[in-house]
């Protein structure tokens, strides 16, 4: 999956001599969180937040402040092709709730950490009618395509399977997401090929 699929097109955007309070007010009126900030012709300059505009608020209200003033000059940004991985690598390394969508130095969108996991979420079958099964696969004799194969035998579709890696003094577990199905036949025939069920959900 990538940027362009998941990000907003249709932003809202401020400029670099927009005052503070105006900046908030936008914010406010549309319930965004973020404001890029950009030229006439839509070159990205700046990204403010609403945390940022806060901060000086009172400052602000002495003095003549714009956006200009408290804008972040060169900010984090990907573009729209970019995997959805690098989007969420680079949200959550910097700890910052959304991303300008880039190509050149012109804005072409916003994708936001909510977008990112709504990604996520329809991409693990998350909203579907669906059951859950996570396994540990113990030995050679015991393999990811051995319980494939053998949900599939037992009419269960399979919607996702996660790779969930070993923490220290932990064993790795694969998460499978499976339309919803009668699980004890399934979870019986697991156990009786020696492969753990670590939990499951219905």
């Amino acid at each position: 999956m990538i940027v362009r699929d998941w990000m907003t097109t249709d932003v809202v955007t401020t400029t670099k001599e927009a005052s503070v309070q105006d900046a908030l007010k936008l914010m406010k009126r549309h319930s965004i969180r973020h404001l890029p900030v950009v030229e006439a012709d839509g070159t990205l300059v700046g990204w403010v937040t609403d945390a940022d505009l806060r901060s000086v608020l009172i400052a602000s209200m002495l003095e003549e402040l714009s956006v200009e003033d408290v804008m972040v000059r060169r900010p984090i940004t990907v573009s729209p092709e970019d995997s959805l991985e690098r989007a969420a690598q680079r949200t959550l390394e910097n700890r910052i709730g959304g991303l300008p969508v880039v190509e050149g130095q012109k804005l072409v969108g916003v994708i936001t950490v909510v977008d990112i996991l709504s990604a996520f979420i329809s991409m693990l079958g998350l909203m579907q009618s669906s059951s859950r099964l996570d396994v540990k696969l113990a030995g050679p004799s015991q393999s990811l395509d051995g319980v494939t194969r053998l949900l599939q035998d037992k009419g269960a579709e399979i919607i996702s399977v996660c790779y969930v890696q070993p923490t220290v003094g932990h064993e790795a577990v694969y998460s499978f997401r499976i339309k919803k199905c009668p699980m004890d036949p399934i979870i019986g025939s697991l156990k009786e090929e020696g492969i753990e069920v670590v939990s499951a959900e219905a």
